[in-house]
């Protein structure tokens, strides 16, 4: 199977930005250090057009409790940029399939395209009942998979009458869709009944930053039943110009975290019934000792500390970040969703000294495979 073109994306933090990580999708965690820059409209443009402008293909947004609501924030920003497209992140379930199609489609036709959808399950039972929702872990992805099974169908123009243990849906169609614009499906989820899911319905997995060989691994076994499935990686970035200058300030953000935090934001993750968080606390142990959170060369799990979901930064030099990235790159995955403190700064740092070097190592892979062929 050829490869597909390498997409590099950024992350919109719709909770406040600063130097230091914090809670996402819920205020818990956040702290004054995290947010010092308020999450208005004149901010995140600022972040959009910077994204834009160092070659960005879109910007994921969060969506939970702690999130402004990310259907009208992006629709907002599509005014004040050009080009950059948004990962719009929803709960499934939360609406019907129908809504969230039309939602979509409305979105694609004024934008111009520039639309993904990252269908979120959710894995945080609190927040869950917080939004009217009791189901329980499978069944919020049998749920999903109804879901994702509807607005597929809707958004490609078909007619969908469907009967299932969730959804009960008769004669939906958008009028006129704007099917010159693709919409693809971006899906997280690390539990058997989420990888189920993703075969079926999603055009992208979406991975948190685990060493290389235990993503290895689950990209193995998604290729078996789900050949034509992509991968995407998220993944936060700590690089300077010098390895040791990266290190300093991952310890800079390591000695600036609240011992409390870190105990509160844990006890949190462990209520949780999401497999992946599972698999992000288990790379730290909830441990804010430096010395152990290096779980692989380059990939630093400190941000995970206090921060939900992806919690782990590749962290050196500008070089050494790309060869990390291009490692990751030959494992299959064809998409990465960075971020880095502050988004603004971090932006520029990225797109300007490590997306060329990583293309740069593409580039003469490519020319060695043609040449040995």
């Amino acid at each position: 199977m050829p490869e597909s073109p390498l997409l590099l994306h950024w992350f919109l933090p719709t909770g406040g930005d600063g130097r230091d990580p914090g809670g996402v999708t819920a205020v818990q965690g956040r702290t004054r250090a995290a947010t010092r820059r308020p999450a208005d409209i004149g901010y995140l443009t600022q972040v959009a057009r910077a994204a834009e402008q160092a070659g960005f293909h879109s910007l994921l947004t969060p969506v939970g409790l702690g999130c402004v609501d990310p259907w009208i924030l992006t629709a907002a920003l599509t005014a004040h940029t050009d080009r950059i497209g948004f990962l719009v992140a929803f709960r499934a379930g939360f609406a019907s399939p129908t809504l969230l199609a039309q939602q979509a489609d409305a979105f694609r036709r004024f934008a111009g395209g520039r639309l993904g959808l990252n269908v979120v399950t959710g894995g945080d039972p609190a927040e869950q009942r917080a939004y009217g929702d009791h189901l329980a872990h499978d069944q919020r992805y049998a749920r999903t998979d109804e879901v994702m099974a509807v607005l597929r169908d809707l958004l490609d123009g078909k007619r969908v009458d469907h009967t299932g243990e969730h959804l009960r849906i008769e004669g939906a169609q958008l009028h006129d869709p704007a099917l010159q614009y693709p919409v693809p499906l971006y899906f997280g989820g690390a539990s058997p009944a989420a990888e189920a899911v993703a075969a079926r319905r999603a055009d992208v997995q979406l991975l948190w930053g685990e060493p290389p060989a235990a993503l290895a691994q689950r990209i193995r076994r998604l290729r078996a039943v789900a050949p034509e499935l992509r991968y995407g990686l998220r993944l936060h970035v700590i690089s300077r110009d010098t390895a040791a200058e990266a290190w300093a300030e991952a310890d800079r953000i390591l000695a600036g975290i609240d011992p409390e935090a870190v105990r509160a934001s844990q006890e949190r993750f462990a209520r949780m019934d999401s497999t992946g968080q599972a698999r992000m606390a288990a790379l730290h142990g909830g441990s804010a000792d430096a010395a152990g959170l290096e779980v692989a060369p380059n990939l630093w799990a400190g941000i995970g500390l206090v921060r939900e979901g992806a919690g782990t930064a590749l962290v050196g030099s500008h070089d050494e970040v790309a060869q990390r990235l291009f490692e990751y790159r030959r494992l299959g995955i064809g998409e990465f969703i960075l971020s880095g403190y502050p988004h603004l700064e971090e932006a520029y740092r990225v797109g300007e000294e490590v997306a060329p070097r990583l293309r740069t190592l593409l580039a003469e892979a490519e020319a060695e495979a043609e040449a040995e062929a």
